[in-house]
C-alpha cells in the first residue's frame, strides 16, 4: 500500500483543531491510517489531574480500537514544535503492540511540508510484548 504522508500529515494538522489543552496550549493532532485507507484522527486532551491527560496519538489509537478497526499501517503527529512532536514513551508501547509495522511521520503545523519519517520499531526496538 503506498502512503500518501502529505494527505495523512494534512488530517492530523486538521484533527489537532480538537485539541482540548486548556492548560498547556500545545495543541497535538494525530492521524491514524488502517490498511483499508480510512483515516482516524484524535487530539491531545488535558486534565488539572496531569497524569489523566492523553496524548493525540492514544487518543486516535482508543478511537480506532473501540470501533473495531487494526491493521494500521501509518501514524502522522504534529503540532506546533521545531522539527515535530516525537511520541512519548506511552504512545510507542501502545503503537508498538497495535501497530507494530507502521511508519510513523512527524511534522511542525507550521511547515507541513517538513516531513520526518520514523518507524514504530525503530522508535521502540526490544518493546515488551505479548505478542511476537
Amino acid at each position: 500500500m503506498k502512503i500518501d504522508s502529505k494527505k495523512l500529515v494534512a488530517a492530523a494538522a486538521k484533527a489537532r483543531l480538537g485539541s482540548a489543552s486548556p492548560y498547556s496550549k500545545f495543541k497535538v493532532g494525530a492521524a491514524l491510517l488502517t490498511k483499508s485507507g480510512e483515516i482516524i484522527g484524535g487530539a491531545n486532551v488535558e486534565s488539572a489531574s496531569y497524569g489523566l491527560t492523553c496524548c493525540a496519538e492514544r487518543i486516535a489509537l482508543f478511537k480506532a480500537l473501540t470501533d473495531g478497526q487494526k491493521n494500521f499501517v501509518a501514524v502522522a503527529v504534529v503540532a506546533r514544535c521545531a522539527g515535530g512532536p516525537m511520541p512519548c514513551g506511552a504512545c510507542r508501547q501502545l503503537l508498538r503492540e497495535y501497530a507494530p509495522d507502521a511508519k510513523v511521520f512527524i511534522a511542525d503545523s507550521d511547515d507541513l511540508k517538513k516531513i520526518k519519517m520514523f518507524t514504530v520499531k525503530g522508535l521502540l526496538p526490544s518493546a515488551f510484548t505479548l505478542v511476537p
